[in-house]
């Protein structure tokens, strides 16, 4: 495993989210939802596809807050433009289990 500086951790700003609204994406290579994400003032809304879908419906999803790196840049995905890199754990099947918060926390609280 190749090891980071703490310089190099603290240049990316991962910050916590409300899900505000989760849509299919039948236009994506793999299963993914399009995800609006609420990341308070200071950030705003971003949008973000999420290869979630073997574990989350759409509207299970809505409320839900997440972590996610929001200093990548803006990637296209087919016709949908990724603002932001939502966090989650591969499981041995594959599928992804979403980083979350286990309290309520501010919209764009970051990690440290």
């Amino acid at each position: 495993m190749d090891t980071i500086s703490w310089d190099d951790f603290q240049k990316i700003d991962i910050r916590a989210g409300t899900i505000i609204d989760a849509q299919p994406f039948p236009e994506a290579r793999r299963p993914a939802y399009k995800l609006t994400i609420d990341f308070g003032p200071e950030i705003g809304i971003r949008k973000s596809s999420a290869q979630i879908t073997d574990l989350y419906q759409p509207e299970t999803l809505i409320g839900k807050q997440v972590l996610a790196v929001v200093n990548f840049p803006r990637k296209q995905i087919g016709p949908f433009m990724s603002e932001c890199l939502v966090t989650g754990l591969h499981q041995p099947d594959g599928s992804v289990v979403l980083a979350t918060t286990d309290q309520p926390l501010a919209n764009g609280a970051k990690l440290a």
